[in-house]
């Protein structure tokens, strides 16, 4: 990896920019990171211009317009159409101009609403993903499509990755589309510099899911790139499943707020339950997450108090 070419679409971004310094502690130094002020993704003329200007050996696609359960609802479209066409554009054209590997992110928002718990790689196509985050999960889903596709087709090399919710310092703290860990702390720390007696939490928090600190991920999106060469699509997690409740209580306690959660039930849970069977990524390129989950709170809270000078 350390004499290629490697462009990072969203290298700039919260999940890119640890993947970045991760690949120059290894010691890459021909890292292309395309800005959206300069290239656009979803324009064919762009892409071309980016590989252009690139030539890369390897594209690590992290790219993605993203949000909560809340934005998933206002944008299906947009998060469907912006989503689909950066990535099949960037595939197709990576295929075209030579590139030797492809490694594109996908989503646990792939899986289906009702997945037997840990979900596994081959449950993949077992139903429809859950009806909030459908359109954000199918076009992620369609990079594993086209990439098993052109592998079969071309020979062209290319991975899918599936992370679960993420979440660490430099996280997105914009209510209007966070996702439920930086909007809890941010409710906390508003609640606490308000002197506001309760926040109010979406759902009923039964749901569970399970967290990955993104140290942890950028460490295995690299081991990947560097040796995993499958059709096959493989988990990225850390392997353990929370309640919203248990989190909502955990980042309060942790945020330093006393007061109390309303549990706002007309809103919706979205995914009852998220857990990742991880051990193809142990076996296949020896990925293990290292960051516990309270450590990695303690941290991400660290950041947000320091940043937002509260």
């Amino acid at each position: 990896m350390r004499k290629k070419r490697i462009v990072i679409t969203g290298g700039a971004g919260f999940l890119g920019s640890f993947v970045v310094k991760k690949l120059l502690s290894k010691g890459c130094k021909n890292i292309f990171i395309p800005r959206h002020s300069q290239y656009n993704l979803v324009d064919m003329d762009d892409v071309r211009r980016l590989y252009s200007d690139s030539h890369p050996d390897i594209v690590i696609h992290l790219a993605a317009v993203v949000g909560g359960i809340g934005a998933n609802r206002e944008n299906p479209g947009r998060f469907f159409y912006k989503n689909v066409m950066m990535g099949v554009q960037l595939m197709e054209l990576a295929r075209q101009t030579g590139v030797e590997k492809f490694t594109a992110l996908g989503t646990i928002c792939c899986y289906p609403k009702f997945t037997p718990v840990p979900f596994k790689e081959e449950d993949l196509w077992s139903g429809y993903p859950e009806e909030t985050n459908a359109p954000y999960g199918l076009a992620k889903k369609m990079l594993l499509v086209q990439s098993q596709a052109y592998r079969q087709q071309y020979g062209f090399n290319s991975i899918f990755l599936m992370p679960v919710n993420l979440y660490g310092p430099g996280d997105n703290f914009d209510s209007s589309s966070s996702h439920v860990i930086p909007a809890l702390i941010k409710k906390c720390f508003d609640a606490v510099k308000d002197k506001k007696k309760e926040i109010t939490v979406w759902g009923t928090g039964r749901a569970t899911r399970e967290f990955l600190y993104v140290e942890d991920c950028a460490e295995a999106i690299v081991l990947a790139a560097e040796k995993y060469d499958k059709p096959e699509p493989i988990n990225i997690g850390a392997g353990f499943e929370i309640s919203i409740k248990e989190l909502a209580n955990m980042i309060t306690k942790l945020a330093g707020f006393k007061g109390k959660i309303v549990w706002d039930s007309s809103k919706p849970d979205g995914q009852p339950r998220r857990c990742l069977d991880i051990s193809k990524a142990e076996k296949e390129f020896g990925f293990k997450a290292k960051t516990s989950f309270e450590e990695g709170l303690k941290k991400t809270i660290e950041w947000y108090k320091n940043s937002s000078n509260q």
